[in-house]
């Protein structure tokens, strides 16, 4: 089974009263065929695959299927994972889902920048990611890391920084900001930042670190300090 195992530590686990709740939000699927991922579709859909053997020791085929704009054009703002069976659609829940299969649950959930979690977390509590579809943006970054593995590790700290070096930029300034309103100037007192960007140098930096959380998101990376400070 090809399978990337992933070390507990440090990986984000859903609760057992979060994934109580994920589950409750799981509806049958209608049956509908899987389509084939698209040569345009990279920046709009994520498909990752899961072989498991069922009950009966037969091989069976998952699929998990998101729609990024589904997220963006939903009333929730959330959008759904699909779940396919064999290539027929098994299931589908709201963000985040849980779905239950052979031997423990499919998590998958997501950030504005795309996936942070789209795992098979086995009843024993081992955790394996599952295997983008080659086409994928998540794909083509796998891909990348194989065959290329010493720029992809460069990738991934440009990346970070592009992070880091506009969260550090951007903290004071929106601490001087915030403590120029009236209230909070007259009850704690005002910060005067070192750091006064203009306001396009701010916009690029806003950008940078938006495009190292999408790379971050083609690899599953998330930190919650880093990746939800954006």
């Amino acid at each position: 089974m090809l399978l990337k195992k992933i070390k507990k530590e440090g990986v984000e686990m859903f609760s057992k009263r979060s994934q109580l709740k994920a589950a409750r939000r799981v509806k049958i699927g209608n049956g509908r065929p899987l389509k084939v991922f698209r040569w345009w579709q990279p920046l709009s859909r994520a498909l990752f695959y899961l072989t498991l053997k069922n009950d009966e020791g037969q091989q069976v085929n998952f699929a998990v299927d998101v729609s990024y704009w589904q997220q963006f054009l939903g009333d929730d703002g959330k959008g759904k994972a699909h779940l396919y069976l064999d290539g027929k659609h098994h299931a589908e829940s709201k963000l985040p889902a849980a779905f239950p299969v052979t031997g423990g649950t499919i998590e998958v959930a997501s950030t504005v920048f795309g996936l942070k979690r789209c795992h098979y977390v086995t009843d024993e509590g081992l955790v394996h990611q599952l295997i983008p579809d080659e086409n994928s943006a998540e794909g083509h970054r796998a891909r990348l890391d194989r065959e290329h593995p010493a720029l992809s590790r460069w990738i991934g700290f440009l990346s970070l920084i592009m992070l880091i070096v506009p969260m550090f930029l951007a903290i004071p300034q929106i601490i001087g900001s915030i403590t120029q309103v009236p209230f909070i100037a007259q009850n704690i007192g005002t910060f005067n930042s070192p750091i006064n960007l203009p306001i396009w140098l701010n916009i690029v930096l806003g950008l940078c670190a938006a495009a190292g959380s999408v790379e971050r998101a083609t690899r599953l990376k998330w930190n919650s300090f880093l990746d939800g400070s954006f």
